[in-house]
């Protein structure tokens, strides 16, 4: 019996995958829910698993895009397994063979060989041509001075001519790649984007985590890291400014009572948003452990489409790469997104004194069709006002009940 296994569907809305990956070859004998193929859709990678255990025919090359339902292998199920390799017969003795006709040997080498003479090596520098390029017909290889100023330089086409390596190669965008690109222009050219900025002092954050991140780990298994910091105080913010936690769906604006919170991770196939679902619910250890378990599973490529469907607003930590400042582009449909940044040390006004402070810069990138001035920048001010006094404004005045110590 010959199975014909079809691409199924990986989520709502996804009509077409492609081939990432075959992990296995034509003519391959394949087990029951052995991965055949990694393929990738436009918002995740998913391996493929084999349906029956059988020798696989291939009927789709790797970057072929293929449609939901469409046949991409064939497994014969009547196809027996390799049994393991006999013990080889003992060979009868081997006739003994003729002569070898003789050749030509090639041409002994030594530690001359392709070293140019001290003549040939100031020739081959002045005109810019390495030595591997020229053949020695001196003393057991060497260059003389003579091979040198046979030799032909390279032609270049255009430009400076140099000595350098100048070439490229080409390969497809992954079709999670093409669909990221796609999405970012459709949010430049779809959406009246606006960037605010501001700065955020990080002293009462650091001190909370230099002092109990290590409890904070021993108890809860996770680090107490930025991110609960900051998505406890975007929460807060978007209920404050409830506009922020809207979208546009044609003529109307859908506002949520809820805040699902994208978190932007880096992952092997790309960039990847995860959503924290119901933060307003979580404690710091909650979003702590929900943020380490989404960004492992985008990470080995486990994520699902489910994960990365949704999400009110996103939180993007250019940070981790050393961005001092960016504008994030927003994820749509959302209409704003946070972009986190590095932490450096700068000379900052504290009670009428100038002092040193680990400072962040961060920015809302909103859109303005939906979001005005003054619920963007207010937005961004409260974000930063529940930084700088996390105890008071997202601790409720009671730090340790606030990280369940």
């Amino acid at each position: 019996m010959v199975l014909e296994m079809k691409v199924p569907s990986p989520g709502e809305s996804i009509t077409e995958v492609e081939i990432a990956t075959w992990l296995v070859k034509d003519g391959d004998y394949v087990k029951k829910d052995q991965a055949i193929a990694e393929v990738d859709s436009d918002k995740a990678t998913l391996e493929l698993p084999a349906e029956v255990s059988g020798v696989i025919t291939l009927k789709a090359k790797e970057g072929d895009s293929v449609a939901v339902g469409q046949v991409v292998c064939l497994i014969d199920t009547d196809a027996a397994a390799p049994a393991e390799a006999a013990a080889p017969k003992a060979a009868a003795p081997a006739p003994t063979p003729a002569p070898a006709p003789k050749v030509e040997a090639p041409a002994p080498t030594s530690y001359a060989t392709g070293e140019p003479s001290p003549a040939a090596k100031k020739i081959l520098a002045e005109r810019e041509i390495p030595a591997s390029q020229v053949s020695g017909t001196g003393k057991g290889g060497r260059i003389t001075k003579e091979d040198a100023l046979k030799a032909q330089p390279a032609r270049h086409s255009m430009g400076t001519p140099t000595s350098g390596k100048r070439g490229e190669k080409r390969a497809k965008l992954s079709m999670l790649r093409r669909k990221v690109a796609e999405r970012l222009v459709a949010a430049k050219n779809e959406t009246a984007m606006l960037t605010t900025f501001n700065e955020v002092d990080m002293s009462a954050i650091y001190e909370i985590r230099n002092e109990y991140k290590d409890a904070f780990k021993e108890r809860h298994n996770v680090s107490l890291g930025f991110m609960s910091f900051f998505t406890l105080a975007v929460v807060r913010a978007l209920k404050l400014f409830p506009d922020v936690n809207s979208m546009i769906d044609d003529k109307e604006k859908i506002t949520y009572d809820y805040c699902d919170i994208s978190i932007a991770v880096s992952g092997p196939k790309g960039l990847m948003v995860p959503v924290i679902r119901n933060a307003e619910n979580l404690s710091f250890r909650g979003v702590e452990a929900e943020v380490k378990r989404l960004a492992i599973r985008a990470r080995e490529g486990q994520i699902t489409v489910d994960e990365m469907t949704g999400g009110t607003f996103t939180i993007t930590n250019g940070g981790v790469f050393g961005s001092m400042l960016s504008t994030p582009i927003i994820n749509p449909p959302q209409s704003a997104i946070l972009g986190m940044h590095n932490v450096v040390d700068r000379a900052i006004v504290r009670n009428g004194q100038i002092v040193v402070a680990p400072v962040m810069y961060i920015a809302l990138s909103y859109d303005h069709r939906l979001i005005d001035g003054r619920e963007s920048v207010g937005f961004l001010v409260e974000v930063k006002k529940a930084l700088e006094n996390p105890v008071e404004l997202l601790m409720n005045n009671d730090l340790k009940n606030a990280l369940e110590l």
